[in-house]
């Protein structure tokens, strides 16, 4: 018997039963467009949130509350509220006698309130910082001007917005000296930033900010006297792990804590937040990945399905085969070759519809949200996805056929 054979006879099964065939493709092009997609969109979104902190500078120290492990994010992130950093550790972190290595620096203080506009209600982040904010963060001003020192010694009642702010609350018409009430109180707006995206370390995007004085943030909107964080900003790449033993040195000292495993605080630098935002982005693109994967194990239990009504439906086929002297290893690679075209034809519209779909996404977020989102689909994903659908084929297949080979000649011809 010649090779093409399995082939040939598979292929006239599968068209003789093009509706059953189907749906059992169908259930692989689901899995494997699954993974493409998710795959593509976790890649994407990885990649624009470490660009998006790249993009702040290699030069910064993030310092936050509560301590952490150096390869986890930090407590934080994990939604928890700590008290520990103050504005006496910022002036003290400050102090060249401390930390000589630090050129300049931001106290933090955010949290979510109502901000009100003629009658119209928005929640937006109110982030109130110190003057230096604008230096340490690499924003620029797009209309009117940031704030002074004096401005949050005074308890000054103004706000500088982000873009999204802007457009949101004042629409085309322009925002300079408008009255912004927030808890009660009206802040005129003094500036308005240039779009710059999202600022990594736990930090609001500017964007969609209203910015204020530190003091006036603490005292009168969000009735706080801790920190939320700070930022330092370093001379010199170089200085950096210097500047880092220092700040924590520095806190040490003004918390009373003599053993590094008590700190009450966390260190980090960009490098090791992008590590760390990097471990656990992947730990979350390869969670879903697992559970998109899951439909593709329900394809490949549907094949098998189809497989064994197939060979039930075929016994005395295989019997005539058998009979004239078809080798219980033709047999086999005939039902092989069914199930691995199967799922090889699922994989492959899987994969085209895949990409489809993440390119179509790319463009509603690019379009729609304006972020900048980056299409990407590895070449390595296609190879896997392939491969996979290969694997379930034979996997899945392999009892069927070996079921199918086992049939006896005798009992397959007088099979009803």
């Amino acid at each position: 018997m010649r090779f093409t054979d399995p082939v040939r006879i598979s292929y006239r099964n599968l068209m003789a039963n093009k509706f059953r065939s189907f749906l059992t493709v169908l259930g692989i092009v689901i899995g494997v467009g699954s993974v493409i997609v998710i795959m593509a969109i976790g890649g994407s979104a990885q990649k624009l949130i470490l660009d998006q902190i790249s993009g702040v500078g290699s030069n910064l120290i993030g310092v936050l509350p509560g301590a952490s492990d150096e390869d986890g994010p930090p407590a934080q992130a994990l939604g928890i509220i700590i008290t520990t950093l103050t504005y006496e550790d910022f002036l003290a972190l400050m102090d060249k006698k401390n930390v000589p290595s630090v050129e300049t620096g931001a106290a933090y203080a955010q949290g979510t309130r109502t901000v009100s506009y003629q009658d119209n209600d928005f929640s937006h982040t109110i982030m109130g910082v110190t003057h230096d904010y604008i230096n340490v963060e690499n924003v620029e001003i797009e209309e009117g001007r940031f704030f002074y020192a004096e401005d949050d010694a005074s308890l000054s009642r103004i706000a500088v917005i982000g873009a999204d702010t802007k457009e949101e609350l004042f629409g085309t018409d322009n925002a300079l000296g408008k009255k912004l009430e927030i808890k009660n109180e009206n802040f005129t707006v003094v500036g308005i930033l240039k779009r710059k995206g999202s600022s990594g370390f736990g930090v609001a995007s500017p964007d969609d900010s209203v910015i204020i004085p530190l003091k006036t943030a603490q005292k009168i909107v969000l009735g706080i006297n801790h920190l939320s964080f700070l930022r330092l900003k370093v001379g010199n790449i170089e200085d950096i792990p210097k500047a880092k033993e220092d700040v924590a040195t520095t806190l040490r000292e003004r918390h009373d804590i003599d053993n590094p495993k008590d700190d009450d605080f966390s260190v980090r630098d960009i490098a090791s937040a992008l590590n760390t935002i990097t471990n656990v982005t992947n730990v979350l693109k390869y969670f879903l990945l697992a559970v998109g994967s899951i439909s593709l194990l329900v394809g490949g239990v549907g094949i098998m399905n189809i497989m064994l009504i197939s060979v039930n439906q075929r016994i005395r086929e295989v019997g005539l085969r058998k009979a004239v002297g078809a080798k219980n290893a033709a047999i086999m690679i005939q039902f092989l070759i069914e199930s691995v075209t199967i799922t090889l034809i699922g994989g492959i519209v899987g994969i085209i519809l895949g990409v489809l779909i993440a390119f179509v996404i790319s463009i509603v977020v690019v379009n729609g949200f304006g972020y900048d989102w980056e299409f990407i689909v590895s070449w390595q994903s296609i190879a896997v996805a392939t491969t996979v659908s290969i694997l379930i084929g034979l996997v899945f297949g392999l009892y069927p056929a070996r079921k199918a080979s086992k049939i006896s000649p005798m009992e397959a011809l007088r099979y009803e």
